[in-house]
């Protein structure tokens, strides 16, 4: 079967491998120079089956209503006369439930476990290598109410199969020694040895590599712009540079712009875009910078070391298509 993928970000270029793999001839088409330049270009890198908690949470609409207007809040909500905009904020809210934050945990978990499991098995096969640290992952805490939160949700989570653990302010400081220089208390947190932490775009260019030597196309610097249907069925897929792709099946794996994409075939995905910043900072002492990777819950900040890199993220601005 002929398949195009339209992406060349990790999800992409994971799923050209996998089709590959069971026999497919794939084509992966994307805009970019290369594989993962935008959202897996350099984003906090965790493995991170721990943080499967959704934000929609019945404490979310509380802390986005003392977030507004603050510049240095996790969730800039920046207003716009945008109709999908606020159709994704009501959305967001009616997920706040305690029943559909339980649903949507257990799914996220399972989808994270599922996918964790898939690269540790794809990882030595293929010998990819991308600064990837195992030593788990912890969330610390400050706050006192923030891990009184974290403690039924990590009790949630091993029911289920991710076993991350209570650790004390002491345990939490044993496991990652460079949090003994915080100038701000740590009180406690929660360790998941078997969670993971890795530099997305090294992995992703080198399973391109792998990809293409299977037989997979990539067609990079080239724009989907429109796809074309008959009869309910999509039949080719017009490119920037004025070239139709068609074929048996195709994936979507463009992120945040996968809705606007399938527009023109009639379909509302309820995906809104939004913004993440981080900073990749050269380790100049490795006495004072962690090697495991943390997550700062409180301030949604994650700081993963990525070999004499430390990458640090955090930030989620809501302001539409805006690069």
């Amino acid at each position: 079967m002929r398949v195009v993928v339209l992406g060349a970000g990790l999800v992409g270029v994971a799923s050209a491998w996998y089709l590959a793999e069971a026999g497919h001839e794939v084509t992966v088409v994307d805009r970019q120079p290369g594989p993962a330049l935008e959202t897996s270009f350099a984003n906090g890198g965790q493995i991170s089956t721990s943080h499967a908690e959704p934000w929609a949470n019945p404490g979310a609409l509380g802390k986005v209503l003392r977030w507004l207007g603050r510049e240095d809040s996790p969730l800039l909500w920046r207003l716009r006369a945008d109709p999908a905009q606020w159709a994704w904020g009501l959305r967001f809210l009616r997920e706040c439930s305690p029943a559909r934050t339980r649903q949507n945990t257990i799914a996220i978990l399972r989808l994270a476990l599922y996918s964790r499991a898939l690269l540790k098995d794809l990882r030595p096969i293929l010998g990819l290598e991308y600064d990837q640290q195992l030593r788990g992952i912890l969330h610390f805490y400050t706050d006192e109410a923030e891990l009184a939160h974290a403690i039924p949700q990590t009790e949630l989570m091993r029911e289920f199969g991710c076993e991350r653990m209570v650790r004390s302010a002491s345990e939490c400081l044993a496991v990652e020694p460079a949090l003994a220089e915080s100038t701000v208390p740590i009180i406690g947190g929660t360790y998941t040895a078997d969670d993971e932490s890795g530099d997305a775009h090294q992995f992703t260019r080198q399973l391109a590599e792998r990809a293409a030597t299977r037989g997979v196309t990539f067609r990079y610097g080239a724009t989907a712009e429109h796809l074309r249907s008959e009869a309910g069925k999509v039949t080719g897929i017009r490119l920037s540079n004025g070239q139709t792709l068609s074929a048996d099946a195709y994936v979507a794996a463009l992120g945040s712009y996968t809705p606007l994409v399938l527009r023109s075939l009639g379909l509302r995905l309820p995906v809104y875009p939004a913004k993440g910043y981080s900073a990749t900072l050269t380790v100049g002492d490795d006495q004072l910078a962690p090697t495991v990777s943390l997550t700062d819950d409180g301030r949604k900040i994650v700081f993963s070391r990525l070999g004499k890199r430390l990458r640090v993220a955090g930030t989620a601005e809501f302001a539409g298509y805006d690069t």
